[in-house]
């Protein structure tokens, strides 16, 4: 073939290799070897793309340009915003170390800075942030309390003065064998003597504006309940009790507990109509109303 080759390009033929002199110099004497058709060059919008290093290969289809990484998070935004997102999370940040640190004062024992700042405490906590750590105190609860009610009740036949009324046994057996019990038959009573009891002294004489406020709410859950009852007359006066019982110690025990109940007896309350049901209430304002209408009219 070399010979054929050199006769052709010395006779002045057509040349056998028409691109031999674009074959690189250590390619040009290697039998056989064809070299690859060139491609034309790409035209790209970005700054010229610097060659590969020696010994590495471009893979194909790669980009001439990378594009920069966007940024994420904060950084990613103007610096404005950046300013007002910093702001913000400061912000939220020292709001969450006052409240675990309110609700640390709140269930911590008595200490200078709760004596100092007691109220401030409570109005931070009361009612939303309500804790209850009683399930977890080295003392828990050792007692069951039970309130009662009785009414006089105004009839046809006079004055007669009801049997007392277990209102937290009626709870317990509503929520005895409930796999769903509700938080009424739960709660209501109980913590609204529990209301009750913190805001009074043992007088039973009300300790600021809690206290006439606890007072009304155990008055209307009272009526409450004994409005779904038939007296046969008209209740003019309640009278609530607590009886407060230790809880027996277990067979195996050598502990001695008098589980006889203690009483503690409120005074008789005269029912108002805000003391009564919604529709009660407004058919002793109507009755009410009334009768101040005809006593004008008799002047």
């Amino acid at each position: 073939m070399d010979s054929d080759h050199g006769r052709s390009s010395a006779g002045g033929g057509k040349d056998a290799w028409p691109q031999a002199s674009h074959r690189p110099a250590e390619t040009q004497d290697a039998p056989g070897a064809i070299p690859p058709t060139p491609r034309p060059p790409q035209v790209t919008a970005g700054p010229p793309t610097p060659p590969p290093a020696a010994g590495t290969t471009e893979p194909a289809g790669s980009s001439a340009t990378a594009e920069p990484a966007a940024g994420r998070g904060i950084a990613g935004l103007s610096f404005p915003y950046q300013v007002v997102a910093a702001l913000a999370l400061s912000l939220i940040g020292l709001l969450a170390c006052a409240h675990v640190a309110m609700v640390f004062l709140h269930v911590a024992p008595s200490n200078t800075l709760t004596k100092q700042h007691g109220k401030k405490i409570d109005d931070w906590i009361y009612p939303e942030f309500e804790q209850n750590w009683k399930l977890f105190a080295p003392n828990p609860l050792q007692q069951n309390v039970a309130v009662h009610v009785r009414a006089e009740v105004a009839g046809e036949d006079g004055r007669r003065t009801t049997r007392w009324m277990n209102l937290t046994h009626e709870d317990t057996q509503g929520i005895r064998g409930n796999l769903f019990p509700s938080h009424v038959d739960q709660n209501e009573l109980r913590r609204g003597w529990d209301f009750y009891v913190n805001s009074h002294d043992s007088d039973n004489r009300p300790n600021g504006m809690r206290g006439e406020l606890s007072e009304r709410y155990v008055r209307r859950i009272a009526m409450l309940r004994l409005s779904e009852r038939d007296y046969g007359g008209t209740i003019e006066r309640i009278q609530l009790r607590s009886a407060t019982s230790s809880v027996a110690p277990p067979p195996w025990s050598t502990e001695k507990v008098s589980t006889r109940p203690v009483h503690r007896v409120l005074p008789w309350w005269t029912v108002t109509p805000d003391d009564l049901p919604d529709s009660a209430g407004e058919r002793s304002r109507d009755v009410s109303g009334s009768a101040a209408h005809g006593r004008e009219a008799d002047r």
